[in-house]
C-alpha cells in the first residue's frame, strides 16, 4: 500500500476516484456512500469546480446520459447527489462547503441543458420564460435559485441566474427583463408579432410593450406586498434587520459636521475674513506647532529696546499676546472686527496694546515704526504686482534702522522639488525674494525649517553698510497636526492635483485593495500585511504624483453617468476593518490628504478575525465607536458582509439577510448611506449583485483583478490588490500602467 510520506498524494488520488465511483453509483440510483473514502478531498473553495466537474462525470457515466440529459433525468439521482453532497460537507464540517458543490453542479447541469421542460434540481429552477409575456413562478420547496433562459419569438436572448426568496411575480419579471434585454429587442419581437416593421399603435404587440414600459416603472414599494414573493419574503427581512439594529445596545449618535470651505467672494476681503472668524480659532494656534513657531519670531527680534510696534494680521491675538511685553507701544491691527474683539478680550491685562481694524492692502499705515510684524498673511495677496506695491509701504512705514518680521510657509508653486505646502499661491520664497528686492530693505537675519522660514529685513538709509546675513537651519520639533501636515508633500512633488485636474482626462481608475497595516504578524498572512514604512512610502508617492482619493460613491457617478475621470482619481479601499487601520493607516492616509473606504464585517466589529484563526492570533477589529470617530473625520465604509462567511455557500435567504443586517448597521455607526460592498474572500456568484441591488446596494467589488473603468458593471467593479512583499517601485509601476490606460 502506497504511503503518505508525499503529502497526502496517495489518500487524496484515492478520495478523488472514490468521489467519481460514488457519483457514477448515484447515477445508477444506488445510495451506497461511505463517507471516509471521501476524507482526504480538499475542501478549500479552489477545489469546488473540481470536485463538482469529478461529480458530473461521474453521474455520465452512471446514467449513461450525454451532459444534456443530465438535468432532464435529476429525478433518478437528484436525491442519491444531493446525500452525497451533504455527506461531503459533514465530512469537512463545512456544511457551507457541501452547499458550494451543490449550487456549482447544478450549474454545470443547466448549462448543459435547453430547458425544453423546467427542471427543478435540489436549490435551483431551471426554466424558460417568454421575455414578451412572463408570468409568475411560485418556488418549489427547497428552491432558492433560478436559472432562466429569456426566450424570444423561440430564442434564447439572454440567460440569467439570480437568488429567490419566493414567488418571483410577473413584476419581478418585467424589471429583471428590461435590465437585461436591450428595449429594442422587445421592440423588435413585439412589431414582428403583430405583423408589421415598426410598432403598431393598436394590438397584441403594442399592448405586450406597453404593458411591459408601464409594469416596469412601478418602483419595489409600489409592488403589491404579497408576503410570499421575493419582494415580501426580501421586506420581512428588512424589517427584522432594522428591528435588530434598533434594539441593539449602543445608540445612535449623529456624524459630527465638518466645517464648512469658505464661500465668501475673495473680492470682498472683509467678508472673506469675517467667513473665517465665524469659527474660533480656526488655524489651531495654540498648537505645539504653531507656539514653537511664535517662539522663534520672538527670537528674531532685534536686539535692545523697541519703541514703537505694528502686527499687521494679528487674528485673535495668540502672537500679540506673547509680544507685547517685548515692545514698548503696540498697534494690533486686522481687516475683521470679530478677530479684534476676540484679541482685545484676550490681552485685556496688557496696557501697552492699542487695537484696530485696518486693511493694511488698501489702508494707509501709521509710519515711523520700530517693528513691523506681517506673518501667514501674504499669500492671501491677488499676485506678485500687489505684493511688491504692498511690500513697499511697509518699507515706507519703517523707521530708518527699524525691522520689518515676516513668517510664511514654502509652498510648492514657488519650488516644485522641494517640501512645501500645496497651496495654488505664492509661498515664503516668492515673499523673502519680493521684500529683498524692495528699496531700502534688506535681510538682515533668516531662521529657516523645512516647512517654513522667518526673516528680518532691516530699512536702511541710503548711507548705511549692508550687513551681511545671519541664516540659521533648525529643525521642527514641534508634532505636526494632522491640518497642518495634510497640505505638506514632503521632498517635493512630480505632480499636482490642480494640473492634472486641469490637464487630464482618463477612463480607467486605480482602485487599490488593502488589508492589514502592521509591522507583525503571523507569517502566512504576509501577503495581506504592509508595513508602516511600506504604506506610508506608498501613499506619500500617491500624495507627490497628484493623486486624488475619491469614495466608491463618487465612482459609481462616474461610471453611472459615462462620465471621464478627471486629472488622477484613487480609490482606496480596506477589507475586514482592523484596527490596525485606525491605529497605523488612518493617521497615514490624512497625513497625506488622503482617505479610504473601509468594508466592514459588521457582526464581528469590536471583536477579532476569527476567519483567521488558522494562521495565527486573530487581528482585532475596530468597534463601533471607532467607526462612528473615523467617518467624522472623513473616512468611508461599506459593507463587507455581516459574518465573513464566503456568499456562494450561502442560501439566498441569509445572502440577503447579511447584505441588509450589515447596511443598516453601518449607516447607524457612521450616520450616512452605505451603498457599497465588498464580498468576503473576493468570491462571488451569480446570485450576489442582483440581490446587492435589491438590498440597497449600487457598487460592488467583486474578484477581478485590474483597474475599474467606465464600462464595468458598478455592481461588479474589479480591483488591484496590493501586496505586503511588493517594493515601492512594484507598487508605482503599477499604479503608473493604469495612467497609461488613458
Amino acid at each position: 500500500m502506497a504511503n503518505d510520506s508525499d503529502g497526502g498524494t496517495a489518500s487524496e488520488a484515492f478520495a478523488w476516484t472514490a468521489l467519481r465511483n460514488t457519483a457514477s453509483d448515484c447515477g445508477r440510483g444506488s445510495r451506497s456512500i461511505d463517507p471516509q473514502s471521501l476524507r482526504a478531498l480538499p475542501a478549500g473553495r479552489k477545489w469546488i469546480y473540481e470536485i463538482a466537474k469529478v461529480v458530473f462525470d461521474g453521474l455520465m457515466a452512471g446514467s449513461v446520459s450525454v451532459p444534456a440529459q443530465l438535468a432532464a433525468r435529476w429525478d433518478r439521482f437528484g436525491g442519491a447527489i444531493t446525500e452525497l453532497i451533504i455527506e461531503l460537507g459533514k465530512v469537512w464540517d463545512n456544511p457551507a462547503a457541501g452547499r458550494r458543490v451543490q449550487y456549482q453542479l447544478e450549474q454545470m447541469l443547466l448549462d448543459a441543458d435547453d430547458l425544453a421542460a423546467p427542471r427543478k434540481l435540489a436549490r435551483t429552477l431551471g426554466i424558460r420564460v417568454d421575455a414578451r409575456n412572463p408570468t409568475a413562478i411560485e418556488l418549489p420547496e427547497g428552491i432558492d435559485r433560478i436559472y432562466a433562459h429569456l426566450m424570444i419569438d423561440g430564442q434564447i436572448e439572454a440567460v440569467v441566474q439570480f437568488g429567490a426568496l419566493g414567488t418571483v411575480t410577473r413584476d419581478h419579471w418585467i424589471e429583471l427583463i428590461q435590465n437585461v434585454v436591450p428595449a429594442e429587442r422587445l421592440t423588435d419581437s413585439a412589431a414582428r408579432l403583430a405583423g408589421r416593421s415598426t410598432v403598431p399603435q393598436g394590438g397584441a404587440g403594442a399592448d405586450t410593450l406597453n404593458t411591459l414600459a408601464a409594469e416596469a416603472l412601478l418602483s419595489p414599494a409600489e409592488r403589491p406586498s404579497d408576503p410570499d414573493s421575493h419582494f415580501g419574503k426580501l421586506a420581512q427581512l428588512a424589517a427584522e434587520a432594522r428591528e435588530l439594529v434598533r434594539s441593539s445596545a449602543e445608540p445612535a449618535q449623529p456624524t459630527a459636521t465638518p466645517r464648512r470651505a469658505r464661500s465668501a467672494d475673495r473680492n470682498d476681503r472683509t467678508a472673506f475674513w469675517n467667513s473665517y472668524f465665524a469659527t474660533e480659532d480656526p488655524w489651531n494656534y495654540g498648537s505645539l506647532y504653531e507656539q514653537e513657531k511664535y517662539q522663534r519670531q520672538l527670537e528674531i527680534l532685534p536686539a535692545g529696546p523697541i519703541g514703537r510696534a505694528l502686527e499687521l494680521a494679528c487674528a485673535e491675538g495668540h502672537f500679540t499676546r506673547q509680544l507685547a511685553p517685548r515692545v514698548g507701544h503696540l498697534t494690533a491691527t486686522d481687516i475683521s472686527a470679530i478677530a479684534i474683539e476676540r484679541a482685545r478680550a484676550r490681552c485685556s491685562d496688557q496696557p501697552n496694546i492699542e487695537f484696530g481694524v485696518l486693511d493694511f492692502a488698501a489702508d494707509t499705515l501709521p509710519g515711523e515704526m520700530d517693528l513691523i510684524f506681517c506673518s501667514e498673511v501674504l499669500y492671501y495677496l491677488d499676485d506678485l504686482a500687489e505684493l511688491r506695491r504692498i511690500t513697499k509701504k511697509f518699507g515706507e512705514a519703517l523707521a530708518p534702522g527699524g525691522s520689518f518680521i515676516s513668517a510664511h510657509a514654502f509652498v510648492l508653486r514657488d519650488n516644485v522639488e522641494r517640501t512645501g505646502f500645496d497651496w495654488n499661491t505664492f509661498g515664503a520664497q516668492a515673499i523673502s525674494d519680493t521684500l529683498a528686492a524692495t528699496e531700502g530693505l534688506v535681510l538682515a537675519q533668516s531662521i529657516q525649517t523645512e516647512l517654513y522660514r522667518i526673516d528680518r529685513f532691516l530699512r536702511l538709509s541710503p548711507d548705511d553698510l549692508v550687513p551681511q546675513p545671519m541664516i540659521d537651519h533648525v529643525p521642527i520639533r514641534a508634532p505636526i497636526e494632522i491640518g497642518v501636515a495634510r497640505n505638506i508633500i514632503w521632498g517635493g512633488a512630480r505632480a499636482l492635483r490642480r494640473d492634472v485636474a486641469r490637464n487630464e482626462r482618463r477612463q480607467h481608475i486605480p482602485v487599490l485593495m488593502y488589508h492589514s497595516v502592521c509591522d507583525d504578524g503571523p507569517a502566512a498572512l504576509a501577503r495581506f500585511r504592509l508595513t508602516l514604512a511600506a504604506f506610508a512610502s506608498q501613499m506619500a508617492w500617491l500624495r507627490a504624483n497628484g493623486f486624488l482619493a475619491i469614495s466608491s460613491e463618487l465612482l459609481e457617478q462616474f461610471i453611472a453617468n459615462r462620465q471621464p475621470f478627471t486629472g488622477r482619481p484613487v480609490l482606496i479601499t480596506f477589507d475586514d476593518g482592523f484596527q490596525n487601520f485606525a491605529d497605523h493607516a488612518w493617521p497615514i492616509l490624512r497625513a497625506n490628504d488622503l482617505t479610504a473606504e473601509v468594508f466592514l464585517v459588521t457582526d464581528l466589529v469590536g471583536e477579532s478575525a476569527r476567519w483567521d484563526a488558522d494562521s495565527g492570533p486573530p487581528t482585532p477589529l475596530m468597534d463601533a465607536g471607532t467607526v462612528r470617530r473615523l467617518a467624522a473625520e472623513g473616512a468611508f465604509f461599506g459593507s463587507h458582509l455581516a459574518t465573513h462567511r464566503a456568499i456562494d455557500g450561502l442560501s439566498s435567504s441569509d445572502l440577503a439577510a447579511e447584505l441588509l443586517r450589515s447596511r443598516m448597521f453601518i449607516e447607524r455607526w457612521t450616520g450616512r448611506p452605505t451603498t457599497a460592498f465588498t464580498a468576503p474572500f473576493s468570491v462571488t456568484d451569480r446570485r450576489l449583485g442582483r440581490l446587492a441591488k435589491e438590498c440597497g446596494y449600487r457598487i460592488g467589488f467583486g474578484a477581478r483583478h485590474g483597474p475599474a473603468d467606465l464600462d464595468c458593471d458598478p455592481i461588479d467593479l474589479p480591483r488591484i490588490e496590493i501586496r505586503g512583499d511588493r517594493s515601492l517601485d512594484d507598487f508605482a509601476a503599477t499604479v503608473e500602467a493604469v495612467l497609461k490606460q488613458r
